[in-house]
């Protein structure tokens, strides 16, 4: 995805959309310490709830070395996770990147089904692991892979952009797969005047405004957090707070990311705001992203209205302290599909 101003007359510089550093490409994280855990999650945990977390933590750090494991973490990760656990942590593309180029044994997911699935496309030969199957996504659900081999039956010869919230089988069927850091960059890489853009319609609706060349979307494609924003809801806390500066995720829809300062990935808005003043900030995003950021940012202000992804949330220390124990839940992909959607997830990646 293209970071947008939504509200500016003037377009961002295109150098300026892609510049971003992810976290993805940073090094390993260091193993945090005890002090270090209590003054990093006593803004987002009761004092015994993070007391009872410490040895859990302490375990799933143990096991990683004993079994030469790499923990990837999602920016919607619970503080608990996020920090206490996570090797690398970032957006869809900075760790499908890490994923890509990592030398463990085992790679454990912390995030969404797809985005193991990933993982596991990206290394077959490795042991890719989630905490919990049944996280899933309300996006990935939407589609099918025979879903789009009609559309290409209808629209031959278009080509397929996926975003990256969808089931390897769909990501088979697709010409190169995209992230929301860089949809518009990977729709204006492509010759074609006319796209197939799955599945989410609010972010073609996003990218829509920003490229002069059709988008055919997948209506049916939802966020299930992100499509409870509305517009109204910024308007509403701009009259309370004047100097409020308003991010939002192009997974909502026109009317909020329009009303917004600025749209972008979660690792955009993160960039956004290390490099903006702003001492006032509303994210228009999962719950835990704004968890994340306050220890990053103490001296910014963090105002939300606050929606939770139910998936993101299945997640926990005693489910990732389980599956590393037992190395269960693998993902398993069949060669066909892992050969078909390697090669659009590695395009996605030579974008950047």
């Amino acid at each position: 995805m293209a970071a947008c101003n939504c509200n500016s007359k003037t377009p961002i510089p295109i150098d300026f959309l892609y510049a971003i550093d992810y976290p993805g490409s940073m090094n390993r994280l260091p193993v945090p310490t005890d002090d270090q855990l209590r003054d990093t999650l006593s803004a987002t945990m009761m004092p015994h709830d993070l007391e009872q977390a410490l040895p859990l933590i302490h375990e799933i750090n143990e096991l990683k070395k004993a079994k030469n494991a790499v923990i990837l973490g999602h920016n919607y990760m619970t503080p608990d996770v996020y920090h206490g656990v996570s090797d690398y942590v970032g957006d869809s593309l900075g760790l499908a990147r890490l994923s890509a180029e990592t030398q463990a044994d085992i790679v454990l997911f912390n995030g969404v089904h797809f985005m193991a699935e990933t993982a596991k496309v990206l290394n077959p030969t490795r042991k890719v692991l989630i905490a919990d199957p049944e996280a899933g996504c309300s996006l990935a659900e939407s589609i099918t892979r025979k879903d789009v081999q009609e559309l290409k039956k209808k629209f031959p010869g278009v080509p397929v952009v996926t975003y990256v919230n969808c089931s390897a089988e769909v990501k088979a069927e697709t010409d190169i797969c995209c992230t929301s850091a860089n949809a518009l960059k990977v729709i204006e890489s492509l010759p074609d005047d006319t796209i197939i853009f799955l599945p989410d319609a609010y972010l073609a609706k996003n990218m829509q405004q920003q490229t002069k060349k059709r988008l055919i979307a997948w209506e049916n494609g939802k966020c299930m957090v992100h499509e409870l924003y509305s517009g109204d809801d910024v308007r509403d806390m701009r009259r309370q707070f004047p100097d409020l500066v308003v991010i939002s995720h192009p997974e909502c829809d026109t009317d909020v990311t329009e009303a917004s300062d600025f749209a972008g990935s979660t690792s955009q808005m993160e960039d956004f705001i290390r490099n903006s003043h702003q001492k006032n900030i509303m994210l228009l995003t999962e719950c835990s992203m704004g968890d994340n950021l306050r220890h990053k940012f103490p001296d910014r202000h963090f105002i939300s209205t606050c929606h939770t992804c139910p998936h993101m949330k299945k997640i926990t220390l005693t489910k990732v302290r389980d599956a590393l124990v037992k190395e269960q839940f693998e993902i398993h992909l069949s060669d066909e599909i892992i050969e078909k959607a390697r090669k659009s997830v590695e395009r996605m990646i030579e974008i950047g």
